[in-house]
């Protein structure tokens, strides 16, 4: 009846297991890290950097735990904070020989001390949170005025291309603030521009005016329509901002909206706050122009001339300097996507795919038709630098949208572009309005008290437990422990992020998980008190209360998947421990402590008493009779 079979002795076994296997990282604790990235989004790191390093630092006189590559970044561990300053002064001064210039990020973190053989093992402890394990927290607000302006800049031109496509002829088009003004001599043809540009730019709402001898037809956004630029602008900031903080490797940054205009950046384990701004900084401008191929252009590559009016000198991935000319074709406004893939043709080479949008396309349409057999450079600029990224030979007018660059590239190297031009600029401008470090002094402070807070609210539950339940007490306090293994197990598996609030949620789930176990032990007692035999009241016992215990833990779960689904930031991260700890409380209060009772009392066949505490009858009365059969009633 209270026996289990052997495979559910062997799953808790490995339930077991693993959980130990997944919860040790956590116990290791971090250890000063100096981590090397990319300075320019040209630049793209391997693993031939890290005997580069490891030869800087040995000439230091620095013995790192290890040097190695991971991601897009080298990271080398350290024993002691002077030793992770030194190697970032000595790797800085190697790396970055024109300090004005830098090609590589160099920035204190923060690591993990676990041995090699549980991180080969893929076993790696939880991600901290800022408040945590320290870091650099930032709140930036986007000028959403001069979002609104760049929308109307982009309006001007597609009204000046509209009207020039269908021959009408307007006296002057310019842009005042937000607003697009265009003027006509007569009211024919002002009434004709009107309904062409009502049906073409339906965001934008027209009040005509007279001014002297002409009449003035003003452009202003509607209030939905400068909303969704406000919506878009803030947005396409924060997925910018995600792909310049994710090429530095740190651990679960935090990068979200807060209220209309506020985007809140978060970079744990950053200590560096110089180095913080500049990440977050790096966010690339992308601009298309035609390559100069002059006589002059020729000399000037050559070295035997100045650079022709007009145009500017860059430099190809690969060192070559390059002549193009000042004009911008296309910006990355008009790009909304770049893929990697394959040319259409039958050679099958690596190749990048641009989407551009509806102004992109017909200006690139018509650029393409003009300039063909003629190079086009695409430049990336990066704090007032500009590099190229790739300059491609137009072959023939590219209309639709759709461009193609291909030729002489890898398809790492197609990869890599793509990613590049995907990343984009800024929608609009940003400033840093409030900063904070938080020093890994105080993250330490913090989590000492929040796990010192969880360890005395499992001792009071464990005391509480012993003296009232006696071993079956005993075995819900094993089982609670078993839950606690199990959820930092878990959460250490999935990578989450914990923070003070997860540690709350931790606490939470210790006194939600005891409930079910009380709820079994008042069951057996209650049977116990209705005469059941010992081994019966405990199998009642447990199947009666599966069903309170499944009921109680489903509408729970609920409350934690409506934190999940709609809170943010930290109450997102107290609904993940949360929602995690009802699941694996559900597997041990019943699993793992019925195994337990299971194999103390299962192989007895004439159980007399189970140590469950003062089983208490209603007016002192005695306990039933037995028959000879029957097994003895369990004492008190």
């Amino acid at each position: 009846m209270n026996r289990y079979p052997w495979w559910k002795y062997l799953i808790l076994g490995i339930a077991l297991l693993v959980g130990l296997l997944y919860t040790l990282p956590n116990l290791y604790g971090e250890a000063p890290a100096v981590q090397v990235s990319s300075g320019k989004a040209t630049l793209k790191l391997d693993s031939a950097l890290v005997p580069r390093i490891e030869q800087t630092l040995t000439a230091a006189g620095l013995k790192p735990d290890f040097v190695q590559f991971e991601g897009n970044s080298v990271k080398a561990r350290f024993g002691s904070t002077d030793d992770q300053l030194k190697a970032k002064d000595a790797i800085s001064k190697a790396l970055n020989p024109d300090p004005a210039n830098p090609s590589y990020i160099v920035a204190l973190n923060l690591l993990s001390r676990s041995p090699h053989w549980l991180t080969s093992l893929h076993a790696l402890p939880m991600y901290l949170g800022l408040d945590l394990r320290g870091g650099v927290h930032f709140l930036m607000q986007v000028d959403m005025k001069a979002a609104l302006t760049k929308k109307a800049e982009s309006f001007s031109g597609d009204i000046r291309t509209l009207l020039r496509d269908k021959n009408i002829r307007h006296a002057g088009i310019n842009r005042d603030g937000n607003l697009v003004v265009v003027r006509f001599r007569d009211a024919a043809t002002l009434a004709q521009a009107r309904t062409l540009l009502d049906e073409q730019l339906p965001d934008l709402e027209w009040t005509e005016t007279p001014d002297g001898a002409e009449i003035r037809l003003t452009g202003a956004l509607k209030p939905t329509s400068a909303k969704a630029v406000q919506d878009a602008a803030i947005k396409q900031n924060i997925t910018t901002l995600h792909n310049r903080v994710n090429e530095l490797g740190v651990a679960e940054p935090v990068i979200q909206q807060q209220g209309a205009d506020r985007v809140v950046v978060q970079l744990p384990g950053v200590q560096d706050t110089a180095k913080a701004k500049d990440i977050i900084g790096r966010t690339a401008t992308l601009e298309v122009r035609l390559v100069n191929t002059s006589t002059e252009a020729l000399a000037a590559l050559s070295g035997g001339g100045p650079v022709p009016f007009g145009s500017e000198r860059y430099l190809e991935k690969d060192g070559a300097p390059i002549i193009v000319f000042r004009q911008v074709i296309l910006t990355g406004e008009n790009l909304t996507d770049a893929q990697p893939g394959f040319s259409g043709d039958n050679q099958g080479e690596a190749a990048v795919h641009l989407t551009l949008d509806a102004k992109g396309a017909r200006i690139f349409r018509d650029v393409t038709r003009e300039n063909i057999n003629k190079r086009m450079a695409i430049i990336l600029f990066e704090k007032g630098k500009g590099e190229v990224v790739t300059a491609p030979v137009i072959r023939s007018e590219i209309g639709g949208g759709r461009v193609q660059i291909s030729g002489q590239m890898s398809t790492t190297e197609a990869a890599d572009t793509a990613l590049l031009l995907r990343a984009g600029s800024l929608a609009a401008p940003m400033e840093i309005i409030e900063e904070r470090t938080i020093g890994p002094t105080l993250g330490a402070d913090n989590i000492a008290k929040g796990f010192a807070s969880v360890g005395y609210g499992f001792a009071a539950i464990a005391v509480f437990m012993c003296g009232y339940y006696l071993l079956f007490g005993v075995f819900s306090t094993l089982a609670l422990a078993f839950n606690l293994l199990l959820l930092i197990s878990v959460l250490s598996m999935l990578q989450a992020t914990l923070t003070l609030p997860g540690i709350a949620a931790i606490a939470l789930t210790l006194g939600m998980a005891i409930d079910s176990n009380v709820l079994i032990n008042e069951r057996v007692r209650e049977e116990l008190r209705g005469g059941a035999a010992p081994q019966a009241a405990i199998n009642t016992g447990y199947e009666k209360a599966f069903a309170t215990i499944l009921d109680s833990n489903i509408t729970t779960l609920i409350a934690g998947l409506a934190l999940l689904a709609f809170g943010s930031g930290f109450v997102r991260g107290f609904a993940v421990v949360h929602c995690l700890g009802i699941l694996t409380s559900m597997f041990s209060s019943v699993m793992f402590s019925r195994g337990l009772v299971n194999l103390w009392y299962g192989g007895k066949k004439r159980l007399k008493s189970v140590s469950i505490g003062q089983v208490w009858r209603p007016n002192g009365a005695a306990a039933p009779a037995l028959h000879d059969d029957d097994e003895p009633v369990a004492k008190a």
